[in-house]
């Protein structure tokens, strides 16, 4: 058995947060390391709610498959989409024995599928919401059902190691802006929420694996380009506790106007 974080130098705790794998969307091992408040919707449940009720469903973006997996019951056509080639894989040996298709898909490109293809589209923290394309094959009268990640997400991490960053980067992810994309593509607004939420950083380790495994936080990161921020850091934790910031969470339910 490991020993705890707390008894471990600097370098054992880098170099394991570097060493674990990355694919899929499974944060078990961020256990007594890592908490994020989960918001109070409780996206996984109402999605799978969702998908009780409806024949034909798309998830678009599905990471390693683990959200959509979750649900009870699929309807009989289950389609998810995912681009990268490590969450494909996993997320096809998840999902196919349970009937549902994956698709390979870059996530800036087309959608691969018919107008009016399916009820109901879902994501969960979509890079990008391809607006005109979801509405495109959604059927009249289809829903739109996502959690999206709001602006300025856990920039308090984030800037530790970029510095300061214009206050509009990550205004595109606003959920006013998104929203206005939305309409602009035809699909109506039945329900937009939003909350911040508190993340603590209990180790460097865990810091390591978080930004190796969201990418686009600290584009680029590496233990060897940041060692100095890392190190000062892990100081900073042992000496004060938990590096606190907080994350942006937004829920979308849109509709496709009905036909006539």
């Amino acid at each position: 058995m490991a020993a705890p974080p707390h008894s471990r130098t600097f370098e054992e705790l880098v170099a394991e947060g570097d060493a674990v794998p990355t694919e899929g969307w499974d944060f078990s091992w961020f256990e007594g390391r890592a908490t994020e408040a989960r918001p109070s919707w409780g996206y996984a449940r109402l999605m799978g709610e969702w998908l009780g009720r409806v024949p034909a469903v798309l998830d678009i973006q599905t990471g390693g498959g683990e959200v959509l997996n979750s649900v009870p019951r699929f309807p009989p056509v289950t389609v998810a989409t995912e681009g990268w080639p490590p969450n494909v894989a996993r997320a096809t040996a998840l999902l196919h024995p349970r009937g549902a298709v994956l698709v390979a898909a870059p996530e800036d490109a087309p959608l691969p599928f018919a107008d009016g293809a399916f009820d109901l589209v879902t994501s969960r923290h979509p890079v990008r919401a391809q607006w005109a394309e979801i509405a495109r094959v959604l059927r009249p009268g289809g829903t739109y059902f996502a959690q999206h990640v709001g602006p300025r997400s856990a920039f308090e991490l984030v800037e530790w190691f970029t510095g300061p960053l214009p206050e509009e980067t990550g205004s595109g992810r606003h959920p006013d802006v998104e929203r206005a994309g939305a309409e602009a593509a035809g699909l109506e607004v039945v329900d937009l929420r939003a909350e911040r939420l508190r993340m603590e950083f209990h180790d460097i380790g865990a810091v390591v694996h978080f930004l190796k495994k969201v990418v686009w936080m600290v584009p680029g990161f590496g233990v060897d380009a940041y060692l100095p921020r890392l190190r000062s850091l892990h100081e900073r934790i042992e000496s004060e506790g938990p590096f606190v910031a907080h994350s942006a969470r937004h829920l979308f339910e849109l509709r496709k106007p009905a036909a006539g």
